[in-house]
């Protein structure tokens, strides 16, 4: 059970309620309250973090159900009254008509119906009239049954929970329960049978627990308590209510009687550190409820407060302690206190990480059969895993691949549990792990280390793992304010690249977390974007898809590769194209560059990635793949301009071989454009010359009757139009405002102006692909709207001159509308 209702699903206020019930009897004297039973259940022996409540420990726990299932908790307060939590019943500033709720009363376990459990209709909800927001305030409510519940075995005399009086005051450091039905940890539900948790919470002090929310926390957020709020828990976290629990009780003993000092409101997250729950206090509104609460039947008991503990209370002078992380500590980088050597007989040793006192994480792949992969091994008495200073070796309980361990690399991982908890009090530690939320910062320091059945035999910095990374496995270690977390694992390495690429240990945390009951999931510690206003580099953020990045160029050109997305495509016979990158398997190439005129056979092409020219590179950055085949859009008739190349396997993404974008439509406003090419074709150094795209009626205009559809037309800047030769057929890029490189066009035979556009083709680039990643649509176009068809006759015609139409048009306002 861990807690309520999380911040970032808060529901929105109600209007004052219409209509309050109009009930004329009159309500029991405090001395008759003071004469009623409560508070008392049957002796027993005795949520995150909690355990199952022994059956009639908590009588006056209720279910409120709607839809019929468990939405929220309640007490018993009267025969014919429960109490609750307001945001239960407002949606979107509406109070839920009483009809389509129900409460379910001495249920202990809510799968069936055991002897006692009785079902009663809600006949009225209030809730205050100033109530607007949970994080507000007054988050309480009141249910009228449709019928008083009935005793039996499960609700008996001394049943309902005692109400505290206004002055009634709770030590600070008071160990309390809190009850209910809602998840046991963040995302994470109660597990049939469905039964009722309980978990002991520590009253807090208004001082210490403002301090706590006062330092940022997850979600970089802080929280100013309001009065008629009270909170409870630890501030190292892990117990705590969760959702589902809302509207529960928080009960506290004194002298004999439990009273109720709260109702689950909210929280932020569940267990976390420095989080504690924030429940409505009960005791501030006892006039509220007595005012309200009419009817023959008996009302709730507000005992006076028992005079042992009143005068033992004393105002503690609490201390503001922060709670630090217990997890990803290291004395120095490359030590790892969390090293985990699975050693299973006939294999190489397996490389993970211990995450708690009793789970080590590691990859699916080092354990399961790849010929029968949904039958993990079952021989795990011979297995053993080695951890930092322990002297002997840990055995294995329990291995949990991860359900789509055998179907993508991003969810190969595996949880081994071990037959005995190691003492986290000195080494080894765990690592800590990230929420979903979690977002690494841009320049984050990272390390790596090993995982899974790696050869490279030492620890490496990312800058010196380049001799390594074949047929080695990787983890990614990243640090914030001196904590360690586990932010990403790496699959073996196609070829000679250093991949620089890990698949994220976010999405992962709730399944983990699920599994463990105990992994340290930690909130995010670093949220130092810099100074205020400063934006990060779109450089550094591509556009992002499942695949990886598109349109990145790196900032500084290492060994002469200065655009990753630039092919060679060298086609039987000698010839050289340009060819682009647009996706991890194909090529986007000229048709008429590939292809001869009239040929029906696929001449033998191979596609180099990673170079800059003939001259040679270091080994590990440039890459060749044979083309397997040629496809051709068919609705453009015999001659296409464009055609897509499929390479004989994927080009894994790294600085040296990254896909470029696409876009859908127009080249957006505010974009720079460059034809890119060689301007020698034999030692194919790449260069770029600047260029402006012409708008579709000027193009029109200096183009008269020769132009196919979809082909753009471009003007050099001064000096630039001899920079790139044309028998290579070079693209036409856009630098978008955002930073990514976008592939609008490829260069019309013998032409250095006409290129055919891109946009376009987007359905069947899309559907022949599937991974080409095309920006959103977004933005306004390059060119403005069109006016008149009607060309200017000094300009119609005027193909051979671009730039001298250009200056005709300059004195000519008519031709753009």
């Amino acid at each position: 059970m861990s807690q309520h209702l999380l911040l970032s699903l808060v529901i929105l206020a109600i209007s004052p309620i219409p209509g309050a019930l109009q009930d004329t009897a009159v309500s029991p004297t405090q001395e008759e309250l003071e004469d009623l039973d409560c508070g008392r259940p049957e002796p027993s022996a005795r949520i995150v973090g909690g355990s199952d409540a022994p059956p009639s420990t908590w009588p006056w726990q209720v279910s409120l159900h709607r839809g019929g299932g468990h939405i929220c908790g309640g007490s018993l307060i009267a025969p014919s009254w429960v109490l609750s939590a307001a945001h239960c019943f407002v949606t979107n500033g509406t109070l839920e008509p009483a009809a389509e709720w129900s409460v379910l009363l001495g249920a202990h376990s809510q799968d069936g119906s055991p002897d006692g459990a009785h079902v009663r209709a809600v006949a009225a909800i209030l809730v205050p009239d100033n109530y607007s927001r949970v994080e507000r305030g007054d988050d309480l409510a009141l249910l009228r049954l449709a019928a008083p519940a009935k005793l039996g075995p499960a609700v008996r005399p001394g049943w309902p929970v005692c109400l505290p009086r206004a002055s009634h005051r709770f030590a600070h450091g008071t160990a309390c329960w809190a009850t209910g039905w809602g998840d046991i940890q963040e995302a994470d539900p109660l597990p049939l049978p469905w039964v009722l948790q309980e978990v002991e919470l520590m009253l807090l002090g208004e001082a210490a627990c403002q301090c706590l929310y006062s330092r940022p926390g997850p979600f970089n957020l802080t929280f100013q308590l309001l009065p008629g709020m009270l909170c409870a828990g630890y501030p190292e976290g892990r117990r705590d209510t969760c959702q589902g629990d809302s509207g529960g009780p928080l009960v506290c003993e004194e002298g004999g009687r439990w009273f109720q000092a709260g109702i689950t409101s909210f929280g932020f997250g569940c267990g976390r550190r420095n989080r504690p729950g924030v429940f409505t206090a009960v005791a501030p509104y006892e006039a509220w409820i007595q005012e309200h609460v009419k009817g023959p039947e008996p009302g709730p008991a507000f005992p006076s407060q028992p005079q042992e503990s009143h005068s033992g209370l004393q105002e503690l002078r609490e201390n503001c302690t922060i709670a630090l992380p217990e997890c990803g500590k290291a004395l120095q980088p490359g030590t790892w206190p969390w090293e985990a050597r699975v050693m299973v007989p006939g294999s190489r040793p397996c490389h993970g990480a211990l995450v708690s006192e009793s789970w080590v994480l590691a990859p699916a792949s080092c354990f399961l059969d790849p010929i029968s992969s949904d039958r993990p091994p079952r021989d795990l008495d011979a297995w053993r895993v080695l951890l930092p200073s322990r002297p002997r070796a840990e055995r294995v309980a329990l291995l949990v691949p991860h359900e789509n361990a055998s179907w993508e690399d991003a969810s190969d991982l595996a949880l081994l549990q071990l037959r005995a908890p190691v003492n986290l009090s000195a080494a080894p530690r765990p690592v800590c792990l990230p929420h979903p939320e979690h977002y690494f910062l841009p320049g984050s320091r990272c390390r790596l280390a090993r995982w899974g059945r790696g050869v490279c035999p030492v620890y490496l910095e990312e800058e010196e793992a380049g001799r390594c990374w074949n047929d080695s496995r990787w983890s990614l270690l990243c640090q914030e304010e001196g904590t360690w977390f586990l932010a990403g694992v790496r699959g073996f390495s196609t070829g000679c690249l250093r991949p620089r690429a890990f698949s994220p240990l976010q999405t992962h945390g709730p399944w983990i977390s699920h599994v463990t009951r105990g992994a340290y999931l930690e909130d995010q510690l670093a949220w130092d974007w810099g100074p205020e206003g400063e934006e990060t580099e779109t450089q550094t953020c591509p556009p992002h898809t499942e695949h990886g990045a598109c349109g990145l160029r790196p900032e500084a050109a290492q060994m002469g590769v200065l655009w990753p997305w630039l092919a060679e495509v060298h086609v039987a016979g000698g010839r050289v194209c340009t060819g682009i990158l647009v996706a991890p398997g194909w090529v986007l190439a000229a048709t008429h560059c590939v292809l001869r005129l009239g040929s029906t056979t696929v001449p033998y092409i191979e596609v180099y990635l990673g170079r800059a020219g003939t001259s040679p590179l270091p080994q590990g950055h440039q890459l060749s793949r044979l083309v397997i085949s040629i496809r051709l859009p068919r609705h453009l008739g015999l001659s296409p301009p464009l055609a897509l190349l499929e390479l004989s396997s994927r080009v894994e993404p790294s600085p040296s071989a990254l896909p470029i974008c696409l876009h859908p439509g127009g080249v957006t406003l505010g974009a720079s454009c460059w034809v890119l090419g060689w301007k020698n074709p034999q030692d194919r150094v790449p260069v770029a010359a600047a260029v402006t795209i012409l708008t579709p009626r000027l193009c029109h205009c200096l183009y008269q009757g020769i132009l196919p559809p979809g082909t753009l037309c471009v003007l050099y800047a001064e000096g630039q139009e001899d920079r790139c030769e044309v028998t290579s057929a070079p693209p036409l890029l856009c630098q978008t405002e955002g930073g990514s490189w976008v592939l609008t066009g490829m260069a019309v035979r013998g032409s250095r102006e006409l290129f055919a556009a891109i946009g376009p083709e987007e359905v069947w680039i899309s559907q022949t692909v599937g991974e080409a990643h095309f920006l959103s649509p977004g933005g306004s176009p390059y060119w403005p709207p069109e006016g008149s068809n009607l060309c200017h006759p000094d300009i119609a015609g005027a193909s051979g001159s671009p730039r001298a139409a250009l200056f005709l048009l300059l004195l000519t306002p008519l031709i753009l509308g």
